[in-house]
């Protein structure tokens, strides 16, 4: 026979045994005793597009239950490096990094990798290290989309190419996509390239400097602009505007921005491509989850970053001119109608 004070330890034991099932059950995403802590390194957020970026890797991460450091470096790679550096020392599990420079961020890889923390290039691809996996856009087919945008509506005629700062790998992979389609023109002598600089930091004045000393070298005959971004595309418009040239003269861009949309329905600016953010966030977002937790991650592409061809998640990007500025930016909420058309 089973006495009363038996039956009371039981019963204690099996409660408490319930009670540490319940509170295993109802833990947070986690690596080991802890939540996943994501640390993310971005270079800026002047820009409208970055700060779409940060507003949605923290939903998602809100939504994975993942605990999120932001550090922006305002376009510092002494300032970048330091902040991974406190990110790292303070205990992160994964690094997302948006590298002001492709080649020195190759640093902060190596500091990450010595913690056994692995490391996300997001939308810019880190050079030269064994950087973990690739998060972007299809960046060397973006820029070919630019030009073949712009060789289809010009043929003929006098080019200016405004690429990106020449630290981003990025703007040195649009200019390569770019000239891989205008080369046959060029070569034809259908296309004659006026000039063909980069925009430090991707800056609109420096685009403005140099569509200004185009068009003074030219006489303003330029036929089109292949602006490698919204902002330096901005700059341009701006140079073209002050010489009553402005809608004449083809303009390409990047990023859908809402000025740059708006400048598309006025007719100032040509085209731009829509990159959707939402997936790319939400992309790195879950690609860290698995890397901190050291489960697979499905990347079926590869970029070689000058070490190794390092595992890349890459998204499509898409055409936005006049004609279709509702079916795309609008239509995915990406830009309000009622702010486009004002």
């Amino acid at each position: 026979m089973i006495d009363g004070r038996r039956i009371y330890m039981m019963a204690r034991t099996l409660t408490v045994a319930g009670l540490l099932l319940a509170m295993a059950c109802q833990k947070p995403a986690h690596t080991g005793e802890h939540p996943v802590r994501i640390g993310f390194s971005m270079d800026t957020l002047k820009e409208e597009r970055w700060t779409r970026d940060k507003d949605l890797v923290e939903q998602r991460a809100r939504e994975v239950g993942a605990l999120l450091d932001i550090q922006v470096a305002n376009g510092s790679d002494s300032v970048q490096t330091k902040q991974c550096e406190n990110m790292l020392a303070k205990g992160v599990d994964v690094l997302i990094v948006a590298p002001h420079n492709g080649e020195v961020a190759a640093s902060i890889v190596e500091a990450a990798h010595r913690k056994g923390v692995p490391v996300i290039a997001y939308d810019r691809m880190i050079r030269d290290c064994d950087v973990d996996l690739h998060v972007a856009h299809q960046q060397n087919k973006i820029g070919e989309m630019q030009a073949a945008y712009a060789l289809k509506h010009v043929p003929k005629g006098n080019y200016v190419l405004i690429g990106g700062a020449p630290t981003d790998y990025n703007a040195l992979i649009l200019r390569e996509g770019q000239m891989r389609i205008l080369k046959p023109a060029i070569d034809r002598g259908d296309v004659r390239i006026i000039s063909q600089q980069f925009a430090r930091e991707w800056k609109p004045e420096e685009a403005l400097r140099i569509t200004e000393d185009a068009l003074i070298r030219t006489g303003k005959r330029i036929d089109a602009i292949v602006a490698s971004n919204d902002g330096t595309a901005g700059g341009a418009i701006s140079a073209l505007e002050a010489a009553n040239l402005a809608g004449k003269v083809l303009v390409t861009g990047l990023d859908a921005q809402k000025d740059a949309v708006q400048r598309i329905v006025r007719g100032t600016q040509t085209m731009t491509i829509y990159t959707p953010i939402r997936p790319l966030a939400f992309g790195a977002v879950d690609a860290a989850m698995r890397l901190a937790r050291k489960q697979h991650v499905d990347a079926p592409d590869r970029i070689n970053n000058g070490k190794r061809d390092v595992p890349s998640i890459l998204y499509e990007a898409i055409v936005v001119d006049r004609s279709n500025v509702d079916q795309t930016v609008i239509k995915d909420g990406y830009q309000r109608r009622e702010e486009i058309y004002q």
